[in-house]
Parts: structure tokens; C-alpha cells; sequence
């Protein structure tokens, strides 16, 4: 019987290309949005840091950027949304919202007709 690997350092190797990484935290943010309790945001955005903030930042700046994560996920309001944005902008993502699919018969020239708008990239 073939022996299985173990799933978090596979995970974490295709978490080292951005686009794979942008890609899982959206599914993340879209599935799990309604599930804070479970924590799986917080795992994931530390799964993307353990990936991406390695390579990108040397030892102490990785240190104090998953400090601020702690930080910024025990806090409320609107200001949140941002360091978040920041947060994310130092690993080389960035923080958008998109059209959801089915609001596609929409008017072009619509607030809805947008395709993207980009948070916190100041």
C-alpha cells in the first residue's frame, strides 16, 4: 500500500505561487465568511504568511508580520478591512472585491457593472 503524504507541507508548497495563494484565500473568504467561529480564516491567512512572508521578509520582519495579524484579527470596525488590506499587500496579494457571477445582466455603466474594486493599496 502506497504511503499518503502529509497534507500541510503539500499545501504549503502550492501556496508559494501568489495566484494559488489569491485564489485559496478567496474560496476561504467567499465559503467561510459565515463560520468565524471556526477559525479557519485565521489558519488560512497563517498558511498563506507561512508560505509567501518566508520568502518575501527576513526573520524579524516575519516575526513582527504575524504579530500584527494577531492584532489585527482581534479587532472590530471598519478600520480593520484595511490593515488587513496592508497586511496582505506586504506577502504581494492584495484585498478586492469582485462582481458576484450572478449579478452578470447588469448595465455596463451600473455601480454593479464594476468588475473590480482594489481596498487598502494607498
Amino acid at each position: 500500500m502506497p504511503k499518503s503524504l502529509p497534507y500541510h507541507p503539500y499545501k504549503i508548497s502550492n501556496l508559494k505561487d501568489p495566484a494559488y495563494s489569491a485564489g485559496y484565500l478567496t474560496e476561504i473568504f467567499e465559503e467561510e465568511a459565515g463560520d468565524l467561529e471556526l477559525g479557519i480564516m485565521p489558519k488560512a491567512l497563517r498558511d498563506v504568511f507561512e508560505a509567501l512572508g518566508k520568502l518575501n521578509m527576513s526573520d524579524e520582519e516575519a516575526s513582527l508580520h504575524l504579530e500584527k495579524l494577531d492584532v489585527l484579527l482581534s479587532q472590530n470596525g471598519s478600520a480593520t478591512i484595511y490593515a488587513l488590506a496592508n497586511w496582505l499587500n506586504a506577502l504581494g496579494l492584495k484585498l478586492t472585491v469582485a462582481v458576484e457571477e450572478g449579478d452578470k445582466g447588469e448595465d455596463e455603466g451600473s455601480v454593479g457593472g464594476a468588475e473590480l474594486a482594489e481596498v487598502g493599496n494607498v
